[in-house]
C-alpha cells in the first residue's frame, strides 16, 4: 500500500514538473526514458489540468479597463504608372456639334480599390444601334422594334427616352456577306445619326478588315471635328490605311485584340506610328456570363494592373462589349421555370456581365437593354459619389418595363 502511494506521489510530482516546464519553455524533450508496457493508453483530458488552470486564472479574470480609441487612416497607395485620358465627342467650342464631350481613363489606382478615391472619370455607357434591322431577343426588341428600320430614330429613342450618354452605331450592313453597303452610304447613315442626336458617337464596322478600312476612311471624313470613336482596328487590317484617316480628321480609335495581352501590346505599338496615345481605347474582348467571362475579366484586370505598374503599351482606357452577354442562350431562351422568366433573366444577365467588367476596370460599356443600363448607372453613381444606393425590392424588376 505504501509502495502505491509513493508511486502516485512520484507521478504527481513528475506531472507538475512536466507542466511547469511546458509552460515555461513551450516544449519538453525527454532523454534516456524507456517505457516497458504490454499496452499503452493515452488519455487526453477535455479540461485543462488544475496546475494550468491556476496559472491561467488571473489572465482569464482580467478585463479591459477601457476601449482603445484609434483613428483609421487609409494607407496612401502609389503606383508608378497611370492610364491616359481620352476625350470622346466635341462640342461647338471644340470644333464639333455635340452637346458635351466625355473624358474616360486617367486612373492611377486599381478600380474602386480605396474608399473615397474612385476613378477620376466616371465610366460611360453607350447604347448599341444598328444600321439595319437585325435579329434581337424579344426582351430588347420590345423597346426598339418600331424604330429598327431607321438608325437615326433608333438613336433618338435611346437618347430621348432612355437617356443614352453615347450611341454606339454598328454599320453591319457594310459586310460583303450581308448587304455590302458602300462606304458612301455608310457615311450618310453616320450623318443621319449625328443630326438625330447630339451626344458623342461611336461608329463600328462589320468586322471585315478590308471593307472596314474603306468605310472608316469615308466616315471619318464626314464626321470631321466630331471626335468620333472608331470601332475598331485590329492586327488583320492594314493599320496605316485604317489609322491615318482617323488621325487626319481628329478622331479616336478602339484597338481590338482577342483576349491576348501580347497581341494587345503589339497592336498598340504599331498604332503609335500613326496615332497619339490619347487617341486609343483598348478592347481586350469579353464574353458574357456563362460563356467565358472569366477569361475576359482576367485579361482586362491584368491589362489594368500592368498599366499601373508601368507598362506603357497598355496604359489606355478599356472598352467592354457587354452586349455579348446576349449570345448566351440562357439570357434569352425559354427554360425550366427554376431559371425564372427570360424577360427578367436577360437584363440581369447583361447587367451582371457589365458589373463584373466594371470591377475589372472597364471605362466604356456597349449595352442594349434599358434596365440593364439603368442598373449599371446606379452602381457607377454610387461608386463615384461614395453614397449608399437606395434599398430596392428584388420584386421591383418584375414591375419594370423589361419587355415581354
Amino acid at each position: 500500500m505504501a509502495e502505491e502511494e509513493k508511486e502516485k506521489d512520484a507521478i504527481k510530482e513528475l506531472s507538475s514538473a512536466l507542466i511547469e516546464n511546458l509552460l515555461k519553455y513551450g516544449e519538453i524533450e525527454l532523454e534516456g526514458i524507456t517505457i516497458e508496457a504490454g499496452e499503452v493508453e493515452i488519455w487526453l483530458q477535455s479540461a485543462l489540468p488544475p496546475a494550468v488552470r491556476r496559472r491561467l486564472a488571473p489572465l482569464m479574470e482580467a478585463k479591459p479597463e477601457e476601449i482603445i480609441e484609434f483613428d483609421f487612416v487609409p494607407p496612401e497607395m502609389r503606383w508608378p504608372g497611370s492610364v491616359v485620358e481620352v476625350k470622346l465627342g466635341a462640342t461647338g467650342a471644340e470644333g464639333g456639334t455635340r452637346s458635351n464631350s466625355i473624358v474616360i481613363g486617367g486612373e492611377t489606382l486599381p478600380p474602386y480599390y480605396m474608399p473615397g478615391n474612385p476613378t477620376p472619370h466616371a465610366p460611360v455607357v453607350a447604347f448599341d444601334v444598328f444600321d439595319m434591322k437585325i435579329s434581337l431577343p424579344k426582351a430588347i426588341r420590345t423597346h426598339f422594334e418600331d424604330v429598327m428600320e431607321s438608325p437615326g430614330e433608333w438613336a433618338e429613342r435611346c437618347v430621348g427616352k432612355y437617356g443614352a450618354e453615347m450611341i454606339n452605331l454598328h454599320l453591319v450592313s457594310t459586310d460583303p456577306l450581308v448587304k455590302d453597303t458602300s462606304p458612301s452610304q455608310a457615311a450618310k447613315t453616320v450623318e443621319e445619326v449625328l443630326q438625330a442626336v447630339n451626344v458623342p458617337l461611336t461608329v463600328g464596322g462589320s468586322g471585315d478588315p478590308k471593307k472596314d478600312a474603306e468605310v472608316f476612311a469615308k466616315v471619318t471624313e464626314v464626321g470631321e471635328g466630331e471626335r468620333l470613336l472608331i470601332n475598331s482596328l485590329n492586327l488583320d487590317m492594314d493599320l496605316e490605311e485604317a489609322a491615318k484617316p482617323i488621325r487626319e480628321h481628329d478622331h479616336v480609335a478602339i484597338a481590338f485584340s482577342p483576349m491576348d495581352l501580347d497581341k494587345a501590346r503589339e497592336l498598340n505599338r504599331k498604332l503609335y506610328e500613326y496615332l497619339p496615345k490619347d487617341r486609343i481605347v483598348m478592347d481586350s474582348n469579353t464574353a458574357g456570363i456563362g460563356y467565358g467571362i472569366q477569361y475576359g475579366f482576367t485579361v482586362m484586370e491584368r491589362a489594368r494592373l500592368a498599366a499601373l505598374k508601368g507598362d506603357e503599351e497598355l496604359q489606355h482606357p478599356l472598352a467592354a462589349g457587354v452586349t455579348n452577354a446576349w449570345a448566351a442562350r440562357e439570357a434569352w431562351m425559354k427554360m425550366d421555370p427554376k431559371w425564372g422568366p427570360r424577360e427578367i433573366r436577360g437584363p440581369i444577365w447583361e447587367f451582371l456581365t457589365a458589373l463584373s467588367l466594371l470591377l475589372a476596370g472597364a471605362d466604356y460599356f456597349m449595352m442594349m437593354h434599358p434596365e440593364s443600363v439603368n442598373a449599371l448607372r446606379d452602381v457607377i453613381n454610387s461608386l463615384m459619389k461614395g453614397e449608399e444606393s437606395e434599398e430596392q425590392e428584388i420584386r421591383d424588376w418584375i414591375s419594370a418595363d423589361l419587355g415581354g
